[in-house]
């Protein structure tokens, strides 16, 4: 394959990443073991399926121009082989992918891993799968997660590719002379864009008050949990109290922080933290994607609310007003300001955004498809829980990745294991919020 250029936001994402703050993203499946070797047949079959997924052969490398640039190039001298990793047996899967994920991934190779993790009892085994954000946002992680288990059969199509159209063969285009007037227009709309977008942060971050625990000094170091929900509990919230799916899930979050925080001495009085909600502008359908394209929404999350059904009315308030207005407006549109800045801005500015996220938002909340599928397998071994582990970004203390398979809702944490070494409690606090809001809906 040819060269093909970062869009803007992988881009981003490549130059704020650091050794001891790496930006992939994670997927934590359970598997059933059908057999005592069923962890070894796994691997084999991972490393077989990679090797015929182009994507997955491709590796980051910097390009002359534009200056500050990086391009996507294919790697055919790398083995798939070599980033399928066999584990020792472990006790608890989700100490082990914590620890896994704290290692950033080898940029000198394609950006991927699938750890298989045997367990101890013999009965099951997990995969860690680790995908840099720079190579794929949540919707081409799951598509390349869903190639490598058994449903996607041998003979089935890779995923469609990541594609940034070129601007030429050098990747330069020297301006058409008729055309400035319009590129200036557009400079100035651009302009004008980002201080509108920087106006909203300024006042989304007025009089908030969030947590020690989420504005900790960051580590580096990961810890990594999960808590389940079944799914028809989460419908039955929706239709007694109203809003959404997703403004049930956003009010267990917010339910399960009070909780916690209370638990651990902090108190949740007059707490509110700003929670990001991630939103892909990529279709879905479509046979090539451009890349990350994201958007956001940014909401303050009300814990210091004492009511569970106070809290989901909140929630659901606050994400009303985002959805009408959009996701390319508002303080959690400042991903889209990636598209303004030129390669080498991003290359020397990398260390100013990465710390400056900080101030935009908390946490991050984060909903990652499994695109609706059921019965997955590998090696003749049934899915029986996926967690999706959401980047950690410098500053941050807790993420949280929230998906849905066959019956079950997954939350997956991941958070700084010096910030939140109780991560434990706060996955518990989660499946008590959602008993608690069951039960004030009188389900």
């Amino acid at each position: 394959m040819p060269p093909e250029l970062l869009a803007p936001l992988d881009l981003a994402f490549w130059n704020i990443e650091s050794a001891g703050h790496p930006l992939h993203m994670g997927g934590l499946m359970i598997f059933e073991a059908d057999a005592p070797d069923a962890a070894q047949r796994a691997a084999g079959q991972l490393a077989a399926r990679a090797a015929r997924i182009p994507g997955l052969n491709t590796r980051i490398r910097p390009v002359w121009l534009p200056v500050g640039a990086v391009a996507r190039r294919a790697a055919p001298d790398r083995d798939p082989a070599a980033h399928v990793h066999l584990a020792a047996p472990v006790r608890d899967f989700h100490t082990a992918a914590g620890a896994l994920m704290q290692r950033p991934l080898d940029r000198r190779h394609p950006l991927w891993a699938a750890h298989v993790l045997p367990g101890a009892d013999g009965t099951s085994f997990a995969v860690l799968f680790m995908f840099h954000h720079a190579h794929a946002d949540g919707l081409r992680s799951a598509s390349y997660l869903l190639s490598l288990l058994d449903p996607a059969l041998d003979d089935a199509p890779a995923p469609a590719e990541a594609h940034y159209p070129q601007k030429n063969g050098s990747g330069l285009r020297l301006p058409d002379p008729r055309k400035v007037p319009a590129l200036v227009r557009d400079a100035v709309t651009d302009a004008g864009r980002a201080l509108s977008i920087g106006s909203a942060v300024a006042r989304a971050n007025w009089g908030v008050r969030s947590s020690p625990a989420l504005i900790s000094r960051s580590t580096g170091a990961r810890r990594a949990d999960g808590t389940i929900v079944r799914l028809r509990e989460v419908k039955r919230i929706r239709e007694a109290a109203g809003g959404t799916i997703n403004d049930v899930l956003l009010a267990i979050v917010a339910g399960g922080l009070r909780h916690w925080l209370n638990k651990r001495g902090d108190g949740s009085d007059g707490v509110r933290p700003r929670a990001l909600i991630p939103v892909s502008l990529s279709d879905p359908h479509a046979t090539s994607a451009w890349g990350n394209r994201l958007s956001g929404y940014l909401t303050r999350l009300p814990v210091d609310e004492a009511e569970p059904l106070a809290r989901l009315r909140a929630v659901r308030e606050n994400m009303e007003r985002n959805r009408k207005a959009g996701p390319t407006s508002g303080p959690g549109a400042a991903a889209l300001l990636a598209d303004i800045v030129p390669p080498l801005g991003h290359r020397l500015g990398g260390g100013l955004i990465a710390r400056s996220g900080r101030l935009l938002y908390d946490l991050l909340v984060t909903s990652v498809p499994l695109l609706g599928v059921q019965g997955l397998t590998l090696a003749n071994s049934p899915a029986r829980e996926a967690y999706p582990l959401a980047p950690l970004a410098p500053g941050h203390s807790l993420a949280v990745g929230i998906t849905t398979y066959e019956d079950r809702v997954y939350f997956g944490l991941l958070a700084d294991a010096a910030a939140v070494p109780d991560l434990d409690l706060l996955a518990r606090s989660l499946a008590e919020e959602a008993a608690a809001l069951v039960a004030a809906c009188g389900t």
